[in-house]
């Protein structure tokens, strides 16, 4: 039987523990960065109580269409190189709250991953919600099929976030789903006007983590205001912001996914 994950090559999950450290941002400018690679992506967006992957693109105002394989994801341009799922397009009114019970939530999940006609693609990023619970069994256990590449777990520095995160790490060593690396986000904000840079949440703890857990350390992203500023209208911040000190840090990233995808095809 022929699936709409047919034609996806890599899947990647972008997990956290602790909710509020940048999973979507993580997962929207990796899409971005993937995008200016030349690669077509998807977006699974599977946080069904805060879903917040349709505004970062300035699409939350698109309807999601049916055709004879599902539901049609959304395209963020002409050229259709994003693509987006999200329930943000299926609920009517943008304040709707998802008042659901786990077995609700998980059956949208398993719809989501059967029934999206994602068509060709290089990636689909899953952007999860944070914990390691009801969704993120689900999503691991609807999408063990199609082997996904792997987890990128997103921390902020201090202790508490980290604490958390190293929970999401047992999960995925509970669940068989292999680290590719852990990023540390918001770390230090770099002063626009004299570059200096202030450790706002302390400084290191994803790095420590990696170290201690044996997994790759992608990389440190600054706090950035053109980087929030261009998510918050929906702006590709990866084309609009290369001076940025957030953009090396993000490309970086991208650059080690892609160096993981050609080693595990060569």
């Amino acid at each position: 039987e022929s699936s709409n994950l047919a034609g996806v090559r890599h899947i990647l999950l972008v997990l956290s523990g602790k909710g509020g450290v940048g999973k979507s941002t993580i997962s929207t400018e990796l899409a971005l960065s993937l995008r200016h690679s030349g690669k077509k992506v998807g977006i699974l967006d599977v946080d069904l109580c805060g879903p917040s992957i349709p505004r970062m693109f300035r699409v939350q105002d698109n309807d999601v269409h049916q055709c004879d394989s599902g539901w049609v994801p959304v395209f963020v341009d002409q050229d259709k190189s994003i693509s987006l799922m999200s329930i943000g397009f299926l609920l009517e009114k943008p304040d709707d709250a998802v008042v659901w019970r786990g077995p609700k939530k998980n059956a949208l999940i398993k719809q989501f991953v059967a029934d999206v006609a994602w068509g060709d693609l290089d990636f689909l990023i899953v952007d999860t919600p944070p914990g390691t619970s009801d969704e993120h069994i689900s999503t691991v256990e609807a999408l063990r099929p199609y082997k996904p590449l792997g987890a990128i777990l997103v921390t902020t520095p201090q202790a508490v976030a980290v604490g958390d995160v190293r929970r999401e790490l047992t999960f995925c060593k509970k669940t068989g789903l292999r680290v590719l690396g852990i990023v540390e986000n918001m770390s230090g904000f770099v002063c626009p006007h004299c570059s200096e840079c202030t450790n706002i949440f302390s400084k290191g703890g994803g790095e420590e983590l990696a170290k201690h857990a044996g997994v790759p350390f992608l990389g440190c992203v600054p706090l950035d205001p053109q980087l929030s500023q261009s998510l918050e209208e929906g702006r590709d911040f990866i084309q609009e912001f290369p001076k940025s000190s957030a953009f090396p840090a993000l490309a970086h990233i991208a650059q080690q996914i892609l160096d993981s995808t050609s080693q595990r095809s060569s």
